[in-house]
């Protein structure tokens, strides 16, 4: 049996078989795609960042491969060692949360807040209460359930990862029913790494909306440049050097201008990103291994209120 062995802060922590961990597949026949599954002590993902459902470390379609490994150090609680069009929600209430409490982040639960710095994505916290995990499995998607009860904040939050019969479609569908009696009021954007055909984040590959763009941006002007409604690479990324523009301007209030296309025009693939919500924000990042459209929506719920949203994934070959 293959293993792969990780090496962190100079010493080997791990050394697992990536077999062992709980996953399932899904296909329609077009697209075939790995998806691991969310456990509190044998799970793939196990930090505070990440909605834990929906991770991906492969998509295939026509002969291309648009996720997988783009990290080098792996340990399960480190927050970005993540793969696929990974989801992450905003904390509800850490400025609040006195040091010694808890606070919440959907999808993973009720986290420990250790002192009163301000919350940063990059550290480690401790996970108090992971809520109740429940995936249903089908042939073409996987159902996942997260249940948290909780002092103050709770909910029943379901998420669907879904490849649509005969076409070259990914669907997310997302619903959160506000199940306590606080209203839940954050945001929520996804982190899309895309590593398509493990190919090198550089000149060819481009990134693609219905309107014009404004920005700038670590890297920009040297690494990468925006043209009108796209970004391009200038030069390969190379190792310590990322791309980076934290608020991208120019979409307007309607949904519609949340479609994003991403191509690789060397290798031939391509897809396009839609959702039935507009931007709240829109931001970008890229590194030699990896580049991430990160678009954000609003999220409100009412206590005993159900909201919904979908995005849909749209794969295609391009002429080479």
């Amino acid at each position: 049996m293959k293993r792969i062995n990780y090496i962190l802060s100079g010493l080997t922590l791990i050394a697992m078989s990536f077999t062992k961990i709980p996953q399932t597949e899904i296909s329609n026949g077009l697209i075939r795609a790995t998806i691991y599954l969310p456990d509190a002590s044998k799970g793939y993902y196990q930090g505070t960042r990440f909605d834990w459902s929906g991770i991906m470390p492969s998509l295939e379609y026509s002969g291309h491969n648009y996720f997988g490994q783009w990290f080098t150090k792996y340990s399960p609680e480190i927050h970005d060692v993540i793969m696929g069009p990974v989801e992450e929600f905003a904390p509800l209430d850490y400025p609040e949360t006195k040091p010694g409490g808890s606070f919440i982040k959907i999808g993973v639960g009720a986290v420990y807040k250790q002192d009163d710095q301000p919350y940063t994505f990059s550290r480690i916290y401790q996970l108090l209460n992971p809520g109740k995990w429940t995936v249903k499995k089908s042939p073409d998607k996987v159902l996942f359930i997260h249940d948290l009860n909780d002092k103050i904040y709770s909910y029943h939050y379901e998420k669907t990862v879904q490849l649509i019969k005969d076409k070259p479609e990914l669907v997310l569908r997302h619903s959160l029913k506000n199940t306590g009696n606080h209203t839940i009021e954050t945001n929520v954007y996804d982190h899309n790494f895309f590593v398509i055909d493990k190919h090198p984040i550089g000149p060819g590959i481009v990134v693609k909306f219905p309107f014009n763009l404004k920005g700038e941006g670590v890297g920009f002007g040297e690494l990468a440049e925006i043209q009108g409604n796209q970004i391009s690479f200038l030069r390969p990324i190379g190792n310590g050097e990322d791309a980076e523009c934290f608020s991208l301007e120019g979409f307007g209030p309607s949904a519609d201008d949340y479609e994003i296309r991403i191509e690789n025009r060397i290798t031939g693939a391509g897809v396009k990103i839609t959702c039935d919500q507009p931007f709240l924000k829109l931001a970008f990042w890229a590194c030699p291994t990896t580049l991430c459209p990160e678009p954000y929506i609003k999220i409100k719920a009412e206590p005993g209120k159900e909201i919904s949203w979908i995005i849909k994934y749209e794969f295609y070959t391009l002429t080479k």
